[in-house]
C-alpha cells in the first residue's frame, strides 16, 4: 500500500468540513511529498545526454551525484539551493579562474512588474552579485536606468534576459513563486515609502561656480638701490 493510500484511513476527529478539508490537505501534503534531500537523483555522466559515453570525460569529471549531495536540497531545476548553500558556507565561489577580480557591490532590491497581473518581482541585487560581476548583466542584458529595459516573459521563456541562467544552471522558470513574490499592494506602498525618505533627505549643496578670474601672481619686491 503506498502512502497516498494510507490516508483513506486516517480517522478525523468531528470538525466543520472546511476544516476537515484543510485537515486532510495537510496530511495529504505530509504523506505524499518525500523530503527533496531523500529522493534526489542526477543522471551519470555516461548518461546525461551531454557527453560521448566512450570520451575521456566521463572517467575524470566528478559525478554530479558526488558533487551535489551535500548541498543544500531542492524539489526543482538541478535539486540544489544555491543561494542557502553559498550562506552556509558549503560552496566558496571564485571571482575569476586566472588573476583575482574585485567586482563593484551593489545590495539594492529592485521591484519589478509594477503593472502586470502576477504579483510584483522583487529582485534582490546582493545575491546575484555574490555570484556575478554587474557587467554580466550591464548593459547587454538589461540597462541600469530603472524603466529602461522592456522585460519580458517571452524573451526570458526563449532563454534571454533573465532566462540565460534560470533554467539553466539557477532555478527554473517553472517556479514562479520565488520571483513573482511581492503583493503588488505591499510594493506600491514600499515604493512611496522610499521617496518619501528621498524627499526629505537633505539636499547637498551645489559645488561653487567656476571663475573666470585669473589668481594673481605673487609680487616680487625688488631690491632697494
Amino acid at each position: 500500500m503506498n502512502r497516498c493510500a494510507v490516508i483513506m484511513f486516517v480517522r478525523l476527529p468531528r470538525v466543520p468540513s472546511t476544516r476537515c478539508a484543510k485537515c486532510l490537505l495537510i496530511l495529504m501534503l505530509a504523506f505524499a511529498r518525500p523530503s527533496p534531500a531523500d529522493e534526489r537523483v542526477w543522471a551519470p555522466l555516461a548518461k546525461d545526454g551531454l557527453r560521448d559515453p566512450s570520451g575521456p570525460a566521463v572517467r575524470i569529471l566528478q559525478q554530479p551525484a558526488d558533487a551535489l549531495l551535500p548541498l543544500s536540497p531542492d524539489n526543482a531545476g538541478n535539486q540544489v539551493r544555491w543561494v542557502h548553500a553559498l550562506k552556509e558556507g558549503q560552496i566558496n565561489p571564485r571571482a575569476s579562474l586566472r588573476k583575482p577580480l574585485v567586482s563593484e557591490k551593489y545590495d539594492k532590491d529592485v521591484l519589478l512588474n509594477l503593472n502586470g497581473g502576477m504579483p510584483v518581482v522583487r529582485f534582490p541585487h546582493s545575491i546575484h552579485n555574490e555570484w556575478l560581476d554587474c557587467s554580466n548583466c550591464h548593459d547587454h542584458l538589461f540597462k541600469k536606468q530603472r524603466g529602461a529595459s522592456k522585460i519580458s516573459m517571452f524573451l526570458i521563456l526563449q532563454g534571454e534576459q533573465c532566462g540565460v541562467c534560470h533554467g539553466a544552471v539557477a532555478f527554473p522558470l517553472t517556479e514562479c513563486a520565488r520571483c513573482h513574490s511581492v503583493k503588488r499592494a505591499d510594493a506600491l506602498a514600499e515604493l512611496e515609502r522610499e521617496e518619501a525618505a528621498k524627499a526629505a533627505a537633505p539636499t547637498p549643496a551645489p559645488p561653487p561656480a567656476p571663475t573666470n578670474e585669473r589668481p594673481s601672481a605673487p609680487r616680487k619686491e625688488g631690491k632697494g638701490k
